[in-house]
């Protein structure tokens, strides 16, 4: 089976529930298993709400602008990429990591430990961030199917 979508949200918090209900009502319908798909749908959380706070050329506090937010079905993996167009990574390096006592930074390692190859980049051109993961799927024994 073969599924992707994409979304332009706005860089609002009320978004973010709105593309994990997606992906989570997408692998459930899939028959991905519940386990993964949590996984899945925690690191996509973190990654969105990651673009909320920093995507804009604004800084923290401004609100306004979009992100978006591409998932991929494809065979037996999940691809996930949340792109902003905020000030990016700092750097060609991948983010720093944080101190145990740290306030911030630590969703970036959550979706590095939910997921099973993460990058982070910063979009070309344009500007602003891309974080982009993806993991191998298990199935569940019966998908549920959608009816018309």
């Amino acid at each position: 089976m073969s599924i992707w979508w994409s979304l332009h949200l706005r860089r609002e918090a009320a978004s973010v529930p709105l593309a994990r209900r997606l992906l989570l009502g997408t692998m459930e319908t899939a028959g991905v298993d519940p386990d993964v798909s949590y996984e899945l749908s925690v690191a996509l959380t973190e990654a969105c709400a990651n673009a909320v706070e920093h995507g804009g050329a604004g800084g923290p506090r401004e609100r306004g602008g979009a992100y978006r937010v591409t998932a991929y079905l494809d065979g037996e993996t999940c691809r996930i990429e949340v792109a902003d167009s905020g000030p990016g990574f700092p750097g060609t390096a991948a983010p720093a990591r944080p101190s145990d006592e740290a306030e911030h930074g630590r969703g970036l390692r959550l979706i590095e430990e939910l997921a099973d190859h993460v990058q982070f980049g910063n979009r070309s051109g344009r500007g602003g961030a891309v974080v982009s993961f993806d993991k191998i799927l298990k199935w569940r024994d019966s998908p549920s199917l959608l009816m018309a």
